[in-house]
């Protein structure tokens, strides 16, 4: 169900900081006309963390009724309280959810053994629904090692990984260990290519919010082998994929999308928006890729 690409999407706020539902309908709308494999609202490119549970779930259910069936949703739900976390996947699944995207507990640090127990007690609560477990140790301190994802591999509704954790060499043994037909999707658009050709299924993409017919097309050319077409909107977009990463995602990722007007350039405290000089670097690449016009100031 999740394979080539789908989209971690943003999450869109008002000037007031309001969530901007109207502009959440137009991003997921955009999306699937682009052709989008499938649709990721609410992880931490969503800003997730600063989302209350009424608009956790609002994001959620305005992404399933724009998709209408036409896309599956991984809807994100994770965090270090697996009560917590059972109680929200239950809640996602019961509104129409696809699948739940589940990044790993931060800050208290599981053990491998606590991180199989947590992501099996969540698959029990919610039987029936695909999971995909998101690694990346980066951001939560906490790495699931691929013997651990093949011991997920199991649990017959765990059914991939958002491998993020920026080693090839481990993204070698998570596919290595776990069935072909358990989706190890690339956490990180630049490396999706080299993780496709391994055996990877595709890739949950920052940069498809402002590209997503380019990302389809790279993922889809992946999927039937052609990785010189693959290769051709790599060379020309990995710029936009490296830059989205010059501060802490979804910042320039948004700031981007505001000068394509798309959004409000609005984010929520901790995060604010870039510096002048990671601004004036967005905005190079985005004139050099052809996403706003050169003479744009």
């Amino acid at each position: 169900m999740f394979i080539g690409c789908g989209t971690a999407m943003v999450t869109p706020f008002r000037k007031n900081g309001k969530l901007d539902e109207a502009g959440m309908r137009r991003l997921v709308k955009r999306q699937i006309q682009a052709g989008i494999n499938f649709l990721v609202p609410c992880g931490t490119t969503g800003e997730s963390p600063t989302l209350v549970h009424a608009e956790h779930l609002r994001v959620v259910e305005i992404t399933l009724e724009e998709a209408k069936g036409k896309v599956p949703v991984l809807a994100g739900a994770g965090g270090y309280n697996t009560a917590e976390v059972i109680h929200l996947a239950k809640e996602l699944v019961a509104m129409g959810a696809d699948g739940i995207l589940s990044v790993t507990p931060y800050y208290n640090k599981p053990t491998q053994e606590g991180l199989y127990q947590h992501y099996k007690a969540i698959a029990a609560s919610v039987k029936k629904t695909p999971i995909v477990v998101y690694s990346v140790k980066g951001r939560t301190g906490v790495n699931v090692e691929p013997s651990t994802l093949k011991r997920l591999a199991a649990i017959s509704n765990i059914v991939g990984v958002k491998e993020a954790s920026g080693d090839m060499a481990q993204m070698a043994n998570v596919i290595q260990e776990v069935p072909d037909s358990f989706q190890v999707l690339s956490g990180d658009d630049s490396v999706t290519i080299p993780l496709m050709a391994l055996g990877g299924k595709g890739i949950i993409s920052v940069v498809s919010n402002e590209i997503p017919a380019e990302m389809t097309a790279l993922a889809q050319a992946c999927l039937r082998g052609d990785y010189a077409a693959a290769r051709e909107v790599q060379r020309k977009y990995l710029p936009l994929m490296n830059i989205n990463f010059v501060e802490s995602n979804p910042i320039p990722v948004k700031y981007a999308m505001a000068r394509m007007g798309l959004l409000e350039p609005k984010w929520r405290l901790p995060l604010v928006p870039p510096l002048d000089a990671n601004a004036a670097r967005i905005d190079e690449v985005l004139r050099q890729t052809g996403l706003i016009d050169a003479a744009a100031n």
